[in-house]
């Protein structure tokens, strides 16, 4: 960045007219034919992937709680007695036996095989035009600035439309399907409800149709949520009949095809809720208001949260091209409008997945269309859950917290029951999986389900929206599921013969075995140590800020002091590295998936160019040598990690890579080398697909604009040469911060700082900058060494009063 000249305004002042941004759109010129090619929305309950068939409209459907099984707990009998034998085999150097003893006595097994229940498909909505023989004109898009979903085509001269939305508004609980044409009584269909689930019972109720079902059985678990989906319509002009389970409509002017879903979940601990009465009040409530109202206030709630971020990398030079081709040319076309698209997309897919109230993104957000799909479409907590909501503060979407925050709550009582079974701990407890159910104990095998820091890793979710918000509140009412996390911890760590620091064994690495160990189990990992490291220092702080309430409390805060020094720090091995385990086993040639070594420097805030340049080195070297290609999500989490390393260029080839169209088929671990990628609809390709990556590079975007995780706010930090020219406006910064601002050739030409809490604003930025009430920070960088390759920057601190904006031009 050149030098420049800026000035700041202390009033609340608006930027001069922003440059108006164009609208961003998913469009193809032709109906899907996969499911992965099909468009998704949603409203949180109630998720559809619309493939937009002119003859036969299929709309396959979700309800966030169609889970397999029921309320259930079901840890090994001989939990309590395996780990203790583990954890002194481990400790004596026999990991191969520490992991049979798990998966015999930790793990499911014999007649107790429940993992964790799946998520489940309700079915399809069909909607059948008999009249449509052919069709011209074909258009399908959908909107990321209305979440409206639309489908046009012209059939014997007859111009089409199809609109289709989840409903966001406040009460509103239906999928929409309004259809129009351009000449009156146009409109004739058949519509009908269908789902692969056992014995079903589709009926007509007077002029509605009804669907029924109860889900599966699952690993020895009977499956008792029963659902029910209802389907009605209201049509102007024209005959509309309900015989048979079938929705008949001939020669409508318009129609509006309503379908909605519930089940008798009240929360994960009771299957006693009414399913009938939900689906009879939000159908009466969806036909009471119509089509237009409701669709009005859905953009109304969609927008609140859309419209707080604006991003533009420059003109859309490939508007003529659909998004499928879009994909599969970006790395040729360098087409940066896309990348502002996904990083829309990315926020949009959260909109739809996570509102207040409802259940938390899964692994595939809301939307799946199996009955078993991979991995259950669960809630995968060694990073995928967490990466669903890297994006939520930064971005500006902070009260699509509330479900993961919700999830916590009920994880720290479900996870209190299994550290008292299992460890004999205190506190809380949670493994690598959970569900609908909260399921806390070791899932799978012990290669993979042995890792017990997910709780620990979930609270710093808790931090974070403290930091970016202020809020002591929400702070006092986290802190005892933040200290039950740390007394689990401070209870079962032991001391490692060998080297004195604490340790939690047995452990592992998420799912990476040592070269030539034969197994992923070990003790004292680098991951478990950064967790234990971030959350006991979480502690301290938090209990400086809202104190302890009890003596317990008080005494679990001495103990987490006295013991944090005794955690393993980070050490740098034989190649260079940042050491995945704390023996160095590492491998230059290992390129595995997780790069679960690099949580202290993203999402963590433990490795510094500033504070640690050395640590800083050796974790770039890690990442050099785990590769870029991999799975969609690592690719997502890998763009994240080279923004946090500060080289923009490195983060937006890994853009490059994660834009990739991929295949609608998956390939077995152990065939070959997975490569992930991003589907024609935009979805994340593991593969197969993972709602995670999405989430994961719209963090790693926003992260290369703006960082504020090390005592300052970093503009443009790790900006790629490409993107000269553009402009965001809306992301968070801790503190409570807002940031807008523009560049041209590199060089930020508008700053807006609008301060939420008020106090000291410190900023970073490469090359200098005046202006008035911008003061030089008398805090200054470590000169003993630097890290490689950083660019030299400067810091200014800008004293703010809450409430107010300031303008820098």
């Amino acid at each position: 960045m050149n030098i420049g000249r800026i000035l700041i305004s202390a009033a609340i002042v608006a930027l001069t007219a922003p440059t108006a941004l164009a609208q961003h759109v998913l469009r193809y010129d032709r109906p899907a034919m996969t499911w992965t090619q099909a468009l998704p929305i949603g409203n949180g309950r109630l998720g559809a992937m619309v493939f937009g068939n002119p003859a036969v409209e299929r709309i396959q459907l979700n309800e966030e709680k169609i889970w397999g099984g029921q309320p259930n707990y079901s840890l090994n009998s001989k939990a309590k007695e395996g780990y203790k034998e583990a954890q002194q085999l481990v400790l004596n150097g026999k990991f191969k036996e520490a992991a049979a003893v798990a998966d015999q006595k930790i793990m499911p097994s014999g007649d107790n095989k429940n993992s964790g229940m799946p998520y489940q498909t309700f079915g399809d909505l069909y909607i059948s035009m008999g009249n449509i023989t052919g069709y011209t004109d074909y258009q399908r898009t959908l909107s990321l600035d209305s979440a409206l979903q639309v489908v046009t085509f012209t059939s014997n001269g007859i111009k089409y439309k199809r609109e289709t939305i989840s409903t966001l508004g406040e009460g509103d609980n239906v999928v929409a399907v309004h259809i129009t044409a351009d000449k009156k009584g146009a409109i004739s269909f058949n519509a009908n409800l269908s789902s692969p689930h056992n014995d079903v019972i589709v009926v007509s109720e007077g002029n509605e149709v009804t669907l029924t079902g109860v889900s599966s059985n699952h690993e020895g678990v009977k499956g008792k949520v029963r659902f029910q989906g209802r389907l009605a319509v209201d049509a102007k002009g024209g005959k509309t009949s309900c015989t048979g389970g079938v929705l008949s409509v001939s020669g409508a002017d318009e129609a509006t095809v309503f379908v909605t879903i519930a089940t008798n979940v009240e929360n994960y601990q009771s299957i006693q809720g009414d399913e009938v009465k939900l689906t009879k009040a939000a159908m009466a409530n969806a036909i009471g208001k119509g089509y237009d109202a409701l669709r009005k206030a859905h953009e109304k709630v969609f927008l609140k949260y859309m419209d707080r971020v604006k991003f533009s990398l420059g003109e859309d030079k490939f508007a003529h091209l659909t998004t499928d081709k879009r994909v599969e040319q970006f790395a040729k076309n360098q087409d940066d409008f896309l990348v502002a698209t996904y990083f829309k997309f990315g926020r949009y897919l959260l909109i739809c997945s996570s509102q207040p109230g409802t259940q938390p993104a899964n692994l595939q957000g809301i939307w799946c269309d199996k009955m078993f799909p991979s991995w259950d479409s669960k809630y995968t907590t060694n990073i995928n859950t967490e990466m669903n909501y890297w994006p939520s503060e930064v971005t500006n979407l902070t009260e699509l917290n509330e479900p993961l925050f919700k999830m916590i709550d009920e994880l720290s009582v479900a996870g209190a029951r299994t550290a008292k079974e299992m460890y004999g701990a205190d506190g809380w407890v949670l493994h690598h999986n959970t569900d609908l159910w909260r399921c806390t104990w070791p899932v799978d095998r012990a290669n993979t389900g042995l890792w017990s820091v997910g709780g620990a890793w979930l609270c710093r979710h808790l931090w974070e929206h403290y930091l970016y918000t202020g809020d002591k509140d929400f702070l006092r009412s986290a802190f005892p599921k933040i200290l039950g996390a740390a007394r689990f911890i401070s209870q079962i760590v032991v001391k490692d013969p060998k080297t004195g620091y604490l340790v939690i064994a047995p452990g592992e690495s998420p799912e990476n075995t040592p070269k030539g160990m034969g197994t992923t189990i070990n003790y004292g990992v680098t991951m478990d140590n950064e967790i234990i490291t971030e959350l006991y220092n979480i502690v301290l702080k938090a209990a400086d800020i809202v104190g302890c309430q009890t003596d317990g409390d008080k005494a679990l805060v001495a103990t987490i002091r006295e013991q944090l020094p005794q955690i393993a720090p980070l050490q740098i091995g034989k190649w260079g590295q940042l050491q995945e385990w704390l023996w160095d086993f590492d491998d230059p040639k290992d390129d595995h998936r997780h790069v679960s070594h690099l949580y202290a420097l993203y999402p963590a805030a433990q490795i510094s160019p500033y504070r640690t340049p050395e640590l800083f080195d050796a974790a770039r070297t890690s990442l050099v040598h785990r590769g870029d290609v991999s799975t969609g999500w690592s690719m997502g989490w890998k763009v994240c990690l080279w923004a946090r390393l500060l080289d923009g260029d490195h983060a937006l080839k890994l853009i490059t890579d994660q834009l990739t169209l991929s295949p609608d088929t998956f390939l077995v671990y152990g065939t070959t080398k997975q490569r992930g990628g991003t589907y024609p609809n935009l979805f994340d390709a593991h593969p197969p697909f993972q709602i995670d990556g999405n989430f994961g590079c719209t963090a790693g975007i926003a992260e290369m604009l703006l960082q504020s995780h090390d005592g300052f706010i970093y503009l443009l930090p790790a900006l790629p040469a490409r993107w000269k020219n553009g402009e965001i406006s809306g992301l968070k910064a801790r503190g409570g911060f807002t940031i807008d601002m523009a560049w041209e050739n590199g060089n930020i030409t508008k700053l807006k700082i609008h301060s939420q809490n008020g106090g000291l604003c410190r900023l970073r930025t490469v090359g200098k900058i005046k202006g008035k009430g911008l003061k030089a920070s008398k805090l200054r960088d470590s000169k003993s060494k630097e890290a490689k390759g950083i660019a030299a920057t400067s810091l200014y601190d800008l004293n703010t009063v809450a409430g107010k904006t300031y303008v820098i031009l």
